[in-house]
């Protein structure tokens, strides 16, 4: 054979792979199955309040989906019963159909044994008091769906763990569902030392009114990424109505400016049950505004957090990834399209 009639051989037998089409999610490769050990307790799976279940809550949207799955993945590799786990995933409520359809089937594709429920968030409920914030993605209807989740999820469902999207879990989740919250709403690990005058602004403090809201608390920053919440006593105190009242008010006066968090330190710093460190070792996507490379904090870790900029996934596909990202990279499923696919 010709080099010339070999060379159009190869051209038929080879293409390279169309472009994703606009809204397309991205495809993943199935997780192994995890299974219960002996020592774990049995559950009917159609009742959501066994006591030995363990519900978490994380949102989905095609930007973070990457991340959501790697998320999950962590999770259930390293728990003692992953059989136990019940997801619940928050999906935007604009043009939901398809995108429920497509949600829902990677997830059930991606994780075939996986327990998990798809609830749907209404953006109206936060477009009109959500204000531009320092960076972009603070901005999204979804970032405030944390607000909402005694709203969303069944009565039957007391507590809830609620991961962000960047993140991944090293240890057993187990651990973090246990603690216990005493007679508080909200449990995270609390940073003391922080300087907490930085996540508002002049107007705020210069407010008689405003800053007298953290007199006789001892406020300290959280990370709202990594919570376990009672939702039984969220709902018994309307603490969704009361960080509202603050998204008014900033929609108002502009008293800050990162997105859902400070209505969280408005209304829970002060008064937060402390986790330890090692089940939030966050900022490790940078700051908000560069995304620059971050080293871990000092102790033991349990769980990475990429919050900031800075995205693991983002970081490895542009070949420009930070040291601590190839900590990430094992619980990405994604899958890589190759340069050349088979006809």
């Amino acid at each position: 054979m010709s080099l010339l009639l070999l060379l159009i051989s190869l051209a038929l037998s080879v293409h390279f792979p169309a472009k994703a089409v606009s809204g397309e999610l991205p495809p993943f490769r199935e997780a192994p199955a995890f299974r219960n050990g002996r020592e774990c307790p049995q559950i009917l799976r159609s009742s959501l309040d066994n006591p030995s279940m363990i519900h978490i809550a994380m949102t989905l949207d095609q930007t973070y989906l990457r991340g959501s799955v790697a998320g999950v993945f962590s999770v259930l590799q390293h728990a003692s019963c992953p059989e136990n786990i019940v997801f619940h995933f928050i999906a935007s409520h604009r043009n939901h159909r398809r995108s429920d359809d497509g949600l829902r089937r990677v997830m059930t594709s991606t994780f075939p044994y996986l327990s998990f429920h798809l609830y749907h968030f209404d953006s109206n409920l936060v477009i009109g008091k959500i204000s531009y914030s320092v960076r972009r993605a603070l901005d999204q209807p979804l970032n405030y769906a944390r607000i909402y989740l005694a709203d969303l999820l069944p009565s039957s469902v007391r507590r809830i763990i609620y991961f962000d999207s960047d993140l991944i879990v090293v240890d057993d989740v187990s651990k973090l569902w246990h603690i216990n919250l005493g007679k508080r709403v909200l449990g995270a690990p609390e940073y003391c030392h922080a300087n907490f005058t930085n996540y508002f602004t002049q107007r705020f403090w210069s407010n008689p009114a405003f800053a007298a809201s953290f007199k006789g608390r001892r406020a300290c920053y959280f990370n709202t990424g990594v919570m376990v919440i009672d939702l039984w006593k969220w709902r018994e105190g309307k603490f969704t109505e009361k960080l509202e009242h603050w998204m008014r008010i900033q929609k108002k006066y502009r008293i800050y400016e990162l997105g859902s968090l400070p209505p969280f330190l408005l209304v829970f710093a002060g008064d937060v049950e402390g986790v330890e460190h090692r089940w939030n070792q966050h900022g490790l996507g940078g700051d908000n505004l560069e995304g620059l490379c971050r080293d871990l904090h000092p102790g033991p870790v349990s769980l990475l957090h990429w919050s900031g900029k800075g995205k693991p996934w983002l970081r490895l596909d542009s070949k420009r990834p930070c040291p601590l990202d190839s900590l990430w990279s094992p619980y990405d499923l994604f899958r890589h399209s190759s340069l050349f696919a088979d006809s």
